[in-house]
């Protein structure tokens, strides 16, 4: 797994949350950094007990002036209803349509699965990629890794 090269420019998108709302990387340019989660799919094992861990850790993340934007290639219906099931409180953004577009831009799309890859981001305010983990599938995130290293960029 490659992904994108630390310094470069992250690649910019918009895509719709769990409620609809459109989102866009830019909006949070020289405001805050963004921890990029792209996870396999909604409901699975692993993804839920991830998404769980970022939702009981939130108030950890948000310390940092940093937004944490969740990313799968799931229907914005499902990740509605995913939301809702477990409580999680930050935006799950869809890349259904055009499938995968986004993952693929961050180098992190699975074509044999048609899912993205267990990969993490940290872009800073000016939209610089300063930080990259890509998990094997079964391989859940460290998410004190994740804080550590928005803490560098504090």
């Amino acid at each position: 797994m490659s992904g994108l090269s630390l310094g470069a420019t992250a690649p910019d998108f918009t895509l719709r949350d769990q409620f609809g709302q459109d989102v866009s990387l830019s909006s949070y340019r020289g405001k805050k950094a963004v921890a990029i989660l792209f996870y396999p799919f909604a409901f699975s094992g692993i993804c839920t007990g991830e998404m769980a861990g970022v939702r009981d850790r939130l108030a950890d993340f948000l310390t940092f002036d940093t937004e944490v934007l969740a990313i799968s290639c799931d229907p914005t219906y499902a990740l509605r209803a995913f939301a809702d099931q477990d409580g999680l409180n930050f935006p799950l953004l869809s890349d259904f349509w055009p499938h995968g577009e986004v993952t693929r831009a961050y180098r992190v799309f699975d074509e044999r699965t048609g899912a993205p890859r267990r990969s993490s981001y940290v872009i800073d305010r000016s939209g610089t990629v300063r930080w990259s983990v890509h998990n094997a599938a079964p391989q859940g995130r460290d998410l004190d890794e994740h804080l550590a290293q928005l803490r560098a960029l504090a």
